[in-house]
């Protein structure tokens, strides 16, 4: 057996080889821990303002904090908008074990519907699992009892509360006021676009409608911001500074919620509006379109059926018959055509025209009926107005042609927007030659003319575009623009905004104005007036035009029969009108749809709200009386 074979080891070798290893492996180490230094000092001190500032950036957050929006008043203080707490069911979903379960069960005790749970899993994509998310909003408060009867069982679920936009009167302002809703996309789009998209950080509601959108800056008020101080997954560990939000500012409006009160009263059943006008600053005391809606379905959302329902509803109450009705001004405009041609020199005070019943051009076939089949006899201006002799007006307005009128009655302000403080408003039409062209492509006939001078043919106008007419008049030309708004309040008292005035309509002869005026208040005084049997119990004087409006045209030789024709092609009822008779403190415009004569349908309309304004008036000055010192009292009588 061979012998193993002994090899004996170089315990000097080996120490050179470690010792040389060992100074590698120390150098290695030393050049690494001098890029360790050398970077722990290009952080701590080359870099240390930068990533101090980075460091606060993830540490500290600054959150924006919504204002609360401005309260809105009518002209006597009473609250119209105002802001109430509303009660929210929230989720925290890393809070809730099992979630499924968790809202089965909450639907089952709440009733809630499945849309709800759908909409609650569609934002809960949207949200961190440690932030609360919305299940149900607006809740009633006895639903809120029931969930604190039983919270016990839901950890992870809560009722928070904050402020809300609500409307006392619902139905009766809509118009009006208009309504905020939660901010789409859409408006997203349209703050960023303006630069306002910071302001709107923390808002949920926006003016959609109305007032609150067109008064939108004055009334949501400046953003707040709180500073503090989270984790690392985002939750708020404590607050380190807060600015409060500026509330935004509270406006007065000039309407009169008794008289919008009346108004809803009124119309009840009817389709149409009113508005009344201050004749003395343009201020829109009662404008009500009817029907109307509750605005509050809109501010947490409307559900869709409601929604439907509203659309598909014939009487279109999302419709705002007094800014955006379109309706032939028939009769009512006949005083401001007798003006016209008073300035012009085709008629006089004394013109007098033979009327049979119908009214004929030479060498033309068609006939113009007035609504009288025998006529009225013969007529002067101030009696043609009186009992709306249409036989006068015809010949008046195919004396002025289309030309003189129309530019016009542009001035009395028909064809233009009035400049109320509401987007949704309508020009309505003014027609001339050049609009029928570049409409219909078609040459302005003499026809078109005639049948403009009793407010039908092409012509259309807006309640509100009559009243302010009408108060042209009234004013010897001193035009307005109708405003809503009255003013801001501020530390309790309210600071009017200055009557907006526009450049006065002039005439050649002052003494026309009166001369209308006069026949107009005949329309209401005299026996034989079209407005006479309305206001002949009224405790107060006024002057006004009645106006029946055709829908649909009849044939030649035919004969209106209301009972013949659909409802919806039944003539629309007019009335314009002032009061006091002398010394006009207001103006007022209906337009009822389908409803028939204006003399017997919109002025009794119109004589129950001029009741209420005068009623009203004298209650304010026997409350102001009473309120007297006894020693003023015997010379504030006088």
């Amino acid at each position: 057996m061979p012998r193993k074979r002994v090899t004996i080891r170089d315990h000097s070798a080996e120490a050179n080889l470690f010792a040389r290893r060992a100074v590698i492996a120390l150098i290695f180490a030393a050049i690494m821990l001098s890029m360790v230094v050398s970077n722990l000092h290009y952080l701590q001190v080359t870099r240390y303002d930068d990533y101090q500032t980075r460091s606060n950036g993830n540490r500290i957050k600054i959150l924006p904090v919504a204002p609360n929006r401005g309260l809105i008043y009518d002209r006597n203080g009473t609250l119209l908008a105002e802001n109430r707490a509303v009660y929210t069911l929230e989720i925290i979903p890393e809070q809730v074990k099992k979630l499924d379960d968790t809202l089965a069960r909450l639907a089952d005790l709440l009733s809630i519907d499945e849309d709800d749970i759908t909409e609650f899993h569609k934002e809960l994509k949207r949200h961190r699992r440690f932030k609360p998310v919305a299940l149900l909003n607006n809740m009633p408060h006895d639903q809120v009892a029931l969930f604190e009867a039983h919270r016990y069982q839901f950890p992870g679920v809560s009722v928070e509360a904050r402020l809300s936009r609500f409307y006392p009167y619902a139905d009766i302002l809509t118009h009006v006021l208009g309504y905020v809703g939660r901010i789409t996309r859409k408006d997203l789009q349209k703050l960023d676009e303006a630069g306002l998209s910071a302001t709107y950080a923390a808002t949920h509601d926006i003016g959609k409608l109305g007032i609150e959108k067109y008064h939108e800056e004055k009334l949501h008020g400046d953003v707040g911001y709180q500073e503090v101080e989270v984790n690392s997954q985002g939750r708020i560990i404590r607050t380190l500074s807060f600015t409060p939000p500026t509330p935004g500012q509270d406006i007065v409006l000039n309407i009169d919620i008794r008289l919008q009160q009346e108004a809803h009263r009124i119309l009840a059943g009817k389709r149409g509006s009113v508005v009344m006008l201050d004749n003395r600053t343009g201020g829109v005391l009662a404008l009500y379109s009817n029907p109307s809606y509750d605005p509050n379905l809109f501010v947490h959302g409307i559900s869709s059926k409601n929604y439907r329902k509203l659309l598909s509803d014939p009487d279109n109450p999302l419709f705002n018959r007094a800014t955006q009705g379109q309706y032939p001004p028939a009769s009512t405009i006949k005083p401001l055509l007798a003006l016209i041609g008073l300035d012009e020199g085709v008629v006089t005070p004394q013109t007098r025209v033979f009327d049979r019943g119908t009214y004929q051009l030479n060498n033309v076939e068609h006939v113009w009926r007035d609504y009288i089949p025998w006529g009225h006899g013969w007529v002067d201006m101030s009696r043609a107005i009186e009992v709306s002799c249409d036989t006068f007006f015809y010949d008046l307005a195919y004396r002025l042609g289309i030309d003189r009128i129309s530019d016009a009655m542009r001035e009395f302000g028909f064809g233009d927007f009035t400049g109320v403080d509401l987007y949704e408003e309508s020009d309505a039409n003014m027609p001339s030659r050049g609009w029928k062209k570049a409409r219909y492509n078609q040459p302005w006939y003499i026809g078109d003319t005639i049948s403009v001078g009793i407010g039908q043919s092409y012509w259309t106008a807006t309640p509100l575009q009559l009243a302010q007419a009408i108060s042209t008049l009234v004013n010897h030309g001193s035009r307005y623009i109708p405003q809503i708004i009255k003013g801001q309040l501020i530390e309790g008292e309210v600071v009017d905004e200055p009557a907006k005035e526009l450049p006065p309509m002039t005439i050649k002869h002052a003494d026309n104005w009166e001369v209308i005026l006069d026949a107009m208040r005949n329309v209401v005084s005299s026996t034989h007036g079209t407005a006479h049997k309305a206001f002949k119990d009224a405790t107060y004087t006024s002057g006004g035009k009645t106006g029946t409006a055709q829908v649909v045209g009849i044939a030649q030789g035919e004969e209106y029969d209301a009972e013949k024709l659909a409802e919806h092609l039944r003539d629309n009822a007019m009335y314009v009108g002032f009061a006091p008779a002398n010394h006009p403190q207001i103006t007022i415009a209906v337009a009822l749809e389908n409803a028939g004569g204006g003399g017997s349908n919109a002025a009794p309309v119109a004589k129950l709200m001029m009741d209420k304004y005068f009623q009203l008036q004298q209650q304010d000055d026997e409350a102001k009386f009473a309120t007297l010192p006894d020693v003023i009292k015997p010379m504030a009588g006088k």
